[in-house]
C-alpha cells in the first residue's frame, strides 16, 4: 500500500509543480526570488507555503517507513535521510529522476537485505571469505557516494536554495 501512496504523491507533487501557478510560484521562489518578487509574488508565503509542503511529506515518510519495516518503533532510521538527499541531488530536483534514482536505491537496500538473509545460501567461494553483515549494510551507502562521485557535478540545485530572501536585495 505504502509504494502506491509513494507514487500517488510523486505523480500530483509533479502534476502541482509543473501544471499549476502555485508550482510556477514556488519554482520562481526557489530559482530567483527578487524576480518572483518583482511580478507581485509574495516570497515568504510562498517559501513557507514550501517548507510546510516539505515537513508534511516528510513527515508521512516517516510514518511510512515506520508502517512498512517494523511492528514497533526502535528509535533509528539506518541512514535513510541521507539517502533520501542522495536521490534528490541524483534526481536532479526533477520527480522522474528521483523517482529513477529511488528505485536503484531501493533495490540496492533490496539487495543488501537479501544478501543478509540468504547468507547462508552464499556460494562456497563467498562464504570462505567470511565477510560480516556489517559490510553487506554499508554496500548501499558505499554505492550511493559513488553514483554522487559521478554523477553530481551535473546536478543543478535551485539557485536560491538554502539561502534567506532579503526584500532589498535586487
Amino acid at each position: 500500500m505504502t509504494t502506491y501512496l509513494g507514487l500517488l504523491i510523486l505523480i500530483v507533487s509533479a502534476f502541482v509543480l509543473y501544471k499549476t501557478k502555485f508550482g510556477l510560484r514556488l519554482r520562481s521562489c526557489g530559482e530567483h526570488p527578487q524576480a518572483a518578487d518583482s511580478v507581485g509574488i509574495n516570497v515568504y508565503k510562498i517559501r513557507y507555503a514550501g517548507v510546510i509542503i516539505s515537513g508534511v511529506l516528510a513527515g508521512m515518510g516517516g510514518l511510512v517507513l515506520i508502517i512498512s519495516t517494523s511492528v514497533n518503533f526502535n528509535a533509528t532510521v539506518s541512514g535513510y535521510g541521507f539517502l533520501a538527499l542522495a536521490v534528490l541531488i541524483f534526481g536532479a530536483w526533477r520527480p522522474a529522476r528521483i523517482l529513477v534514482a529511488a528505485l536503484f536505491f531501493g533495490l540496492l537496500q533490496a539487495v543488501t537485505i537479501n544478501l543478509i538473509a540468504q547468507h547462508s545460501g552464499m556460494p562456497s567461494f563467498m562464504l570462505a571469505l567470511e565477510i560480516p553483515s556489517q559490510i553487506y549494510r554499508m554496500l548501499p551507502y558505499i554505492a550511493t557516494l559513488v553514483v554522487l562521485a559521478f554523477t553530481s557535478r551535473k546536478s543543478q540545485a535551485p539557485k536560491a536554495a538554502g539561502t534567506p530572501y532579503d526584500k532589498g536585495v535586487r
